[in-house]
């Protein structure tokens, strides 16, 4: 697909499904479960996990247009490792979160299954889900960062993600605060059309494997005005994802906004018709990064960058790194300008000085307007 008609289609497809959880008259067929009518505490101490499933399973069984499982202001609810499944039966299953969700404060307090922490709130078999703030959702992560991993090997290799939305379709997620998980934030994985924005997800800079926003085997997704600060990549997207677009995000700290790594231990994987616009990185450790594996089984294709600005404290700032034998291809890059933020300050502050600003291998596509820092392996356009 031409990328101009790439961008197109993106475009039409999110401005024609922001349709988000309507407020202009009541609906005669909708209904609220209020979380405290299920016995919920919100004292931020006493497990609420069983009054929240107890208020899903209503939520998600009423016959209706409109389903509502409300969570009030003012409260915090402590929840264990918990997951909201379907199939509903309402068409639009609303998760009002207007207090806070908070994870137990330590690891060892942490009720899991066979000991393992997939992930603390799941939603899975759901289609028309709307997750809507202003609530903030706590993952309660720094006591996981700070493991001693000599001691708790196993335990630091089984941080849990936060919110992981996975097995869904047409869902829309909007200002909310996600800060703290501890790994990632937020995981998209095998879903469609799914809708993100006005998010504010945070991380401690140094903090290991928190990606703000990772995004697995999925096709429509956009994720749009949003602030992520993390101690990974602001926004991954993994193996099977088509048709994603991503704007007006300002990353940083993190590791900028990565397609990759794919291929390792040559299994076959693919990333095509992404869109990244209008972005602003702060501060990261990185900026731009495409990377495979030396292998004939990744094909990276149809990949738009445009309009992206800002500084970063690592070089190389702009890096994509694709396979030889399977070149990424359709790459094109309009606008950069990602500038050294030490520069000019007589600072040492690079721990990989010897790295150009960019580098590009096995890369095939074409660049247009300014591109800082310049990217040898692409055609620049001529007008």
């Amino acid at each position: 697909m031409d990328i101009f008609m790439l961008l197109t289609y993106l475009f039409s497809l999110f401005h024609n499904n922001q349709t988000g959880p309507s407020h202009s008259s009541p609906d005669v067929n909708s209904k609220i479960f209020n979380v405290f009518d299920y016995g919920a505490i919100g004292n931020g101490y006493a497990d609420d996990t069983k009054a929240f499933m107890d208020a899903w399973e209503d939520t998600c069984n009423y016959i209706g247009s409109k389903s509502t499982m409300e969570i009030p202001q003012g409260r915090t609810f402590l929840l264990q490792p918990v997951g909201f499944h379907g199939p509903c039966k309402s068409k639009k299953i609303v998760f009002s979160i207007s207090g806070n969700l908070t994870a137990p404060y330590a690891p060892y307090q942490w009720k899991c299954n066979e000991d393992y922490c997939h992930q603390w709130i799941e939603f899975a078999h759901i289609n028309g889900l709307y997750i809507d703030g202003p609530g903030t959702i706590d993952g309660q992560g720094p006591k996981w960062w700070s493991l001693n991993c000599k001691k708790y090997e196993q335990a630091c290799h089984r941080r849990p993600r936060g919110i992981v939305i996975s097995h869904s379709s047409n869902v829309h997620i909007s200002n909310i605060v996600v800060k703290d998980s501890p790994n990632f934030q937020m995981s998209l994985e095998d879903s469609k059309w799914i809708f993100v924005k006005q998010l504010t997800i945070t991380a401690d800079g140094d903090s290991p494997n928190t990606d703000g926003i990772h995004i697995q085997r999925c096709l429509n997704v956009f994720v749009h005005n949003s602030n992520i600060h993390t101690g990974d990549d602001c926004i991954s997207i993994g193996d099977g994802s088509k048709y994603v677009n991503i704007s007006g995000i300002s990353c940083g700290p993190g590791h900028g906004i990565s397609i990759g790594s794919l291929g390792r231990n040559g299994s076959k994987e693919t990333v095509e018709n992404v869109i990244v616009r209008d972005c602003i990185f702060r501060k990261t450790d990185n900026g731009v990064r495409i990377k495979t594996w030396q292998t004939d089984a990744v094909e990276i294709k149809n990949i738009m960058y445009k309009h992206i600005h800002g500084t970063a404290v690592k070089k190389p700032f702009v890096e994509l790194l694709c396979s030889k034998s399977v070149p990424c291809r359709d790459i094109y890059m309009n606008d950069i300008d990602i500038l050294d933020q030490e520069e000019g300050k007589g600072k040492k502050y690079h721990k990989r000085s010897s790295h150009p600003p960019a580098e590009c291998i096995n890369v095939r596509g074409e660049s247009n307007g300014a591109i800082k820092p310049k990217l040898a392996c692409l055609d620049s356009e001529r007008h």
